[in-house]
């Protein structure tokens, strides 16, 4: 049995072990200090321009600069770091490849090569001088996402935004409010198929860590192939492979752990992924013995444990797998208010959305827009307490002679604008599918191509 001994803050030390006597891992995490950068200079790239050039201020990336407040997210940035170590990489270059990134969807690497390229985009992340080689790894990017996580992009969106509102690029107007699905990058899971990824990598981390063990692989390869290949998969097929993809799990299961209790040394990694092996097996064994296909905190992807299947009712997509958001809609721009990687009901937010849409603007909207599912009879009191007017369906019967309500009529209409924000951020910045692996990182993703997309939007009215 493994259990964490000790944890140290200072250096993020965690020690495992079997008993006290016997440590078998020691994980540490190397400090790193971080040293703001004087950015003060008055040319921009003199060996680019030797006869006094300058860089054209009209450039999107350069207009699209002076919208983030650098100063006040370099003081948020240092917090993440250590006063001694090795230093880390600037504030500006870090955040300033993270927004080309959603705001190009290129790749980690893609988009370092394009900042090498192009000098506007350098001076976008601070450049002082024109740089010909990449000063910094894609490996990089991937730990200060880690690092920083979604308190520091929030920090980000609110800084930011304070800008836009300041200048009055974001007026505050009627709120529009809507919950959507940012699916994950995971393949469309099946139970046998999510078997047989369990199965792959107990047997490859029995294989990897030396064990001499017999794990039938090479049968059961034989046996998932062939049921992938019937093209008519009845429910007996099906039944059958699942029940023999279980035998396949349990047996590896227990030649891991027998492996695992006289092994000195066990990786973090691989015991947190055999527990949700395990956690996978239980589910699947307990659906198959009870003939039935739902189960609570259902998992549906071995390396994305926490994603789980979201009921939309869309046509073609009664199922998504990811999180489900609360989104809020203010002339034109989008804002999160709410995350969850699990099912909720959206009017539930109402009263977040409100306090959300305070704080942003320093006062409530004149308005709120919504679907039927908001129309509650608490949200409708709760609205008409605070003077918020509400643009819901009336209740009760309808009258005889109905006069038209033209103000209802056209909020509703403008209810689409959300709806079509939904639709542009998933076909432009990658909203319809989150490419970080992590529960936390995942949301990193939503809201920095969210932030990109708001720049967008105004770098079009600046």
């Amino acid at each position: 049995m493994y259990e964490i001994l000790r944890i140290d803050p200072g250096f993020k030390c965690t020690i495992f072990t079997d008993t006290p006597s016997k440590t078998v891992h020691f994980h540490t995490e190397i400090r790193v200090m971080y040293k703001p950068q004087d950015r003060k200079t008055q040319i921009l790239f003199p060996e680019l321009f030797p006869f006094g050039g300058s860089l054209d201020e009209r450039n999107r990336w350069l207009r699209i600069r002076e919208f983030i407040p650098w100063d006040e997210l370099e003081f948020e940035y240092l917090k993440y770091f250590s006063d001694i170590g090795r230093p880390a990489k600037d504030a500006q270059l870090i955040l300033g490849l993270l927004l080309l990134k959603h705001m190009t969807k290129l790749s980690d690497r893609e988009i370092i090569a394009e900042v090498m390229e192009n000098p506007y985009m350098q001076a976008f992340c601070g450049f002082h001088s024109m740089a010909t080689a990449a000063t910094i790894d894609s490996s990089t990017l991937t730990q200060a996402r880690k690092r920083l996580g979604p308190k520091f992009f929030r920090q980000l969106e609110k800084t930011t935004y304070a800008v836009l509102i300041e200048r009055g690029i974001i007026r505050p107007r009627g709120l529009l409010a809507d919950a959507t699905v940012f699916p994950e990058e995971i393949k469309f899971p099946t139970d046998v198929g999510l078997l047989n990824d369990v199965r792959r990598w107990l047997v490859r981390t029995i294989k990897r860590l030396g064990g001499k063990v017999r794990t039938y692989r090479r049968k059961a390869e034989k046996e998932y192939l062939r049921f992938s290949k019937t093209k008519r998969k009845t429910k007996k097929i099906i039944a059958r492979a699942k029940k023999a993809m279980l035998q396949y799990v349990r047996r590896n299961i227990r030649q891991l752990e027998t492996f695992l209790q006289g092994t000195l040394r066990v990786k973090k990694k691989i015991l947190e992924w055999l527990a949700v092996s395990k956690e996978i097996f239980r589910q699947q064994w307990e659906m198959y013995r009870t003939r039935t296909n739902r189960i609570s905190g259902r998992i549906v992807s071995l390396y994305r444990p926490y994603v789980r299947p979201i009921k939309t009712g869309k046509q073609g997509k009664e199922t998504e797998f990811g999180a489900r958001g609360a989104l809020t809609h203010v002339d034109g721009f989008l804002f999160l208010d709410c995350w969850k990687h699990e099912a909720f009901n959206e009017s539930e937010h109402v009263a977040r959305h409100l306090m959300a849409y305070a704080e942003r603007f320093g006062k409530l909207p004149p308005y709120f827009v919504g679907d039927t599912k908001y129309g509650t009879r608490t949200n409708r009191a709760d609205l008409e307490r605070l003077g918020v007017r509400p643009s819901f369906k009336a209740l009760g019967r309808r009258a005889k002679t109905p006069g038209p309500d033209r103000w209802f009529k056209k909020k509703q209409k403008e209810r689409n604008r959300i709806e079509g924000a939904f639709g542009h951020g998933k076909e432009h910045f990658g909203l319809s599918r989150v490419r970080y692996k992590g529960e936390e990182t995942s949301e990193v993703w939503v809201r920095a191509s969210l932030l990109a997309m708001n720049l967008r939007t105004a770098l079009k009215r600046a």
